[in-house]
């Protein structure tokens, strides 16, 4: 006779899409909060030169939250979608696009209706709109836990931010003496900081999320470097923000450089500033969350993370069978 052990399989816990939408609920208001007050700045200026300088400082906080906000509504999308039976690789990539389609077209409308006679705001609406599609397109990939601890992360960010801009005149005055010369250093030293606590936040939030992601489905992790992806993801839509801002959006921008010597300054100046504090927010948050789920790593024992990579549906890892020898009759 031979009998055979199965240990189970810990049971995945339920697709938590309640979290999925909280996020996208959370990111869509983020993203009309940004166009509201983009609006709001542009229509109230009194001349036309204004309008375009106002444009410009706005259109890189716009793509940010659109690529956020159409990421995480394209997740949430796919969680309800999944109720009904598994998705394709193709279906899921088409659903997860036309999601974040549609968050920019919603977007672009608010843009474009402020001035339908003029390129500029169709050029700032179509921007917009392929800022929330390239993000959901990127939740097409079959790494779901990821894209939902960048969303957070990129939240995390978003608050820290507007937070020390509340405070940025004290602390300016703080760090400078007063001259023009030292305000400048100032204000690079601010950028500095705002950019590595931005990257810690990002890198902590992330790595929280995943952890809480693990503990509901039973065990199961995603690898340990994904870990650090995450905490970089925040950074790198911040760099894709900044490139689509120089890219699809360089005709505003040069037509704000075009008001003044000073304007143009100003926004190269700008540019730069927003183009290091992501590469910072990149690196520091992958460098965290990296050590973040270092210090949870045995050495010499087998890493929990192995399997999941990461399915939708977090599928348990397969039952571990094992057989006793048969005991012979004596």
């Amino acid at each position: 006779m031979s009998e055979q052990e199965v240990t189970p399989a810990p049971k995945p816990a339920a697709a938590a899409s309640s979290n999925g939408l909280l996020l996208a609920f959370v990111t869509l208001v983020w993203l009309g909060a940004m166009l509201w007050s983009a609006r709001e700045t542009i229509t109230g200026r009194d001349n036309a030169e204004m309008e375009v300088t106002s444009s410009a400082y706005a259109l890189p906080g716009a793509i940010s939250a659109a690529l956020v906000a159409g990421s995480t509504v394209a997740l949430a999308v796919l969680a309800l979608m999944r109720r009904r039976g598994e998705l394709g690789a193709t279906t899921r990539f088409i659903i997860a696009t036309g999601a974040g389609l549609l968050v920019g077209v919603l977007g672009a409308v608010v843009i474009v209706t402020i001035n339908t006679e003029g390129w500029l705001y169709a050029v700032m609406g179509g921007t917009v709109a392929a800022a929330a599609t390239i993000g959901g397109a990127v939740a097409g990939f079959r790494i779901p836990r990821v894209v939902t601890a960048v969303g957070w992360a990129s939240v995390a960010v978003f608050v820290v931010g507007f937070l020390l801009n509340i405070f940025q005149g004290p602390l300016l005055d703080l760090l400078s003496s007063g001259e023009t010369s030292s305000q400048a250093n100032a204000s690079q030293w601010f950028s500095y900081g705002q950019g590595a606590l931005s990257g810690l936040a990002a890198g902590i939030v992330s790595y929280r999320v995943l952890r809480r992601a693990r503990a509901r489905s039973g065990g199961l992790d995603v690898p340990w470097p994904l870990y650090g992806l995450a905490g970089a993801g925040a950074g790198l839509l911040l760099v894709i923000a900044e490139i689509l801002t120089r890219t699809a959006g360089s005709r505003v921008l040069d037509l704000a450089g075009r008001v003044s010597e000073l304007e143009l300054v100003v926004q190269q100046m700008l540019s730069g500033a927003r183009l290091n504090s992501a590469l910072i927010v990149l690196f520091v948050g992958a460098i965290s969350a990296t050590i973040a789920v270092g210090r949870t790593i045995s050495p010499g024992t087998e890493d929990d993370s192995a399997p999941d990579e990461d399915t939708d549906s977090d599928a348990p890892a397969a039952p571990i069978k094992s057989q006793a020898r048969p005991t012979s009759a004596s």
